[in-house]
């Protein structure tokens, strides 16, 4: 079992003056934000006390875990969390749940419909545990003062589809309590895939959940588990993607209460040519309601995970993976010395986030946990509204001052990447004709500092002629009027000769770019080594600013090299 882990963070810390270790890997606060070798897609964050430090408090994201390799997701859920005034020390918490054992302790065995043995391999047997999908929780505080958590872990077996466990800790272990007392291999309730739980002020409980279709019932608050005696299921609360043209809901429940308004996010599909696109549900949106039942006003997009922009002739690109998953919420993150997008809320200073996830490698089964900033307004009264501005999809996750040059960081922390053809996807998987990140599993030994470089490797690879990755945003107020500037990038050389070009702002002259600093790459295999590039026209540079790597080559369809870090000296 995984324990919990605790870091010791010497990367930078989002309140001070950009700093760092010139020569060691820093991962902690960018995106994406967990180390390398972890995989939380489907992240729920949520703000609530620390129970070793009461009266202070933690960031707590409850997400699945895509620990299969081959298939969505895992069969143990963790939970990572770090305290709300230093968002660079994420700590592992651990498992948090496994669905392995029925009502009686015995092990789960796989049962089709009928109740007859059934042959799913990703069903319970013997010990194996459920496969555990996108999670919720929901705290509930008695009229003692006492706090219990509700999860909603999301099993997709058909006998344990509505599973809801609980504990008295916001990191577990949690212990299933809705079993049905005649049949001890199943749970009782109404909820499915991708359950959301919620408490209003008032103490009713609210569940959402659906695949292509949007449910929600009041709940019991008895069982936190069955819908409320006296009242029905919600059906298509909001329109379906293959219902209407505006709110087009795909999955991805998630709930929040922001004054006296309901926020309804979810995984959207878009339109096929918005935006001048193809449709994707690659893309978190949301609505809004007076009433935590409807009906509801279509909101917006709060983050697409394509990347995607618009060119100057005014036509948009997705600038990453094209296609995919997502799944995550919004929260406000009290603290005493918030950044850029500076809010307050219920007295408090802090800043509004929203967590997502990004697919990484080449499957939909690597999918990694981000976070963006956002703004968010609420106008209370019948005839109010909600704005939530849409994020911008980028390597700066929670360092919104932007990433530091004297910082080593993994390649693979690339938030713009693209071939010489657009890439495009063969279900599960994605197809790149240029530069990708590459997956690296099976980094942590478990035990030690979870963000140690030799744990953290994630590349860019494929960079093929015509290829481009790049970085939103580089800070550069740290080198600003420094001279003998060097860009120090570790590269494996892969036999095919070309030019790396380091640009500035936009990937490229004809857009706007500024060119800085060209490197040859020779023909001849060599191993991983840093190599130096001399720089020296950055030092006219200051503030903010994207960096983009861009690949050419007479040579078409062979990668020149593999990128596996860089960092400015």
């Amino acid at each position: 079992m995984l324990q919990k882990i605790k870091t010791i963070t010497v990367g930078i810390l989002l309140s001070l003056p950009l700093g760092g270790v010139g020569g060691g890997l820093c991962l902690h606060a960018q995106n994406p934000y967990m180390p390398l070798w972890e995989f939380i897609p489907d992240g729920e964050p949520y703000v609530f006390e620390d129970p070793d430090q009461p009266g202070k408090f933690r960031v707590y994201v409850y997400g699945s875990h895509d620990n299969l390799v081959n298939y969505y997701c895992g069969r143990d859920q963790v939970v990572w969390s770090c305290p709300v005034d230093d968002l660079t020390k994420w700590r592992c918490d651990g498992i948090i749940f496994e669905s392995k054992k029925d009502a009686n302790g015995q092990w789960l065995a796989p049962l089709d419909k009928k109740g007859n043995p059934a042959k799913n391999a990703r069903k319970a047997k013997d010990g194996t545990g459920d496969v555990l999908y996108a999670p919720d929780v929901a705290e509930v505080v008695g009229a003692d003062g006492k706090k219990t958590y509700y999860l909603y872990p999301n099993v997709q077996n058909d006998q344990r589809n509505n599973l809801v466990a609980k504990a008295d800790r916001p990191d577990g272990p949690f212990t299933v309590c809705n079993w049905n007392p005649e049949k001890p291999q199943e749970t009782v309730g109404p909820f499915a895939f991708d359950p959301a739980a919620f408490v209003d002020d008032d103490g009713r409980v609210y569940g959402y959940w659906g695949f292509g279709l949007s449910n929600a019932a009041e709940l019991d608050p008895a069982t936190m588990a069955t819908v409320k005696p006296g009242t029905d299921i919600v059906r298509n609360m909001i329109g379906g993607y293959k219902q209407d043209k505006t709110f087009r809901f795909y999955e991805a429940s998630s709930i929040r209460k922001i004054k006296d308004k309901y926020i309804f996010i979810y995984s959207r599909v878009t339109n096929d040519g918005e935006c001048g696109l193809p449709s994707t549900n690659y893309t978190l949106a949301y609505c809004y309601s007076n009433n935590p039942l409807g009906p509801w006003t279509y909101g917006g997009t709060i983050i697409d995970g394509r990347g995607k922009e618009r060119r100057p002739d005014g036509t948009w690109v997705a600038t990453a993976c094209p296609n995919g998953n997502t799944h995550g919420s919004i929260c406000f993150i009290p603290s005493t010395k918030p950044g850029a997008n500076y809010a307050e809320y219920k007295g408090q200073k802090g800043s509004w986030w929203v967590f997502y996830h990004r697919q990484a490698g080449t499957s939909e089964y690597s999918r990694q946990a981000c976070v963006a900033p956002i703004d968010v307004e609420v106008v209370e009264g019948e005839d109010g509204y909600v704005r939530i501005s849409e994020a911008e999809f980028t390597s700066e996750g929670f360092m919104t001052e932007g990433l530091d040059p004297f910082t080593r960081y993994a390649a693979g922390i690339a938030c713009y990447f693209m071939g010489p053809q657009p890439a495009h996807q063969e279900y599960p998987n994605m197809v790149y004709t240029g530069s990708h990140t590459e997956i690296v599993r099976n980094q942590y030994p478990g035990a030690g500092d979870v963000y140690a470089p030799e744990y953290n490797r994630c590349p860019m690879v494929n960079n093929t002629a015509g290829s481009v990755f790049g970085y939103k945003y580089y800070n550069f107020s740290r080198t600003y009027g420094r001279d003998n500037l060097q860009l120090i990038m570790n590269l494996e050389t892969e036999g095919t000769a070309g030019t790396m070009t380091v640009y500035l702002d936009r990937p490229s002259e004809a857009e706007g770019g500024i060119k800085f600093a060209t490197y040859a790459i020779a023909s001849q295999t060599a191993a991983a080594a840093d190599v130096a590039i001399a720089v020296p026209a950055l030092k006219h540079y200051n503030g903010k600013h994207a960096l983009f790597v861009v690949f050419s080559s007479d040579v078409k369809g062979k990668s020149l090299c593999k990128v596996n870090s860089l960092v400015f000296k």
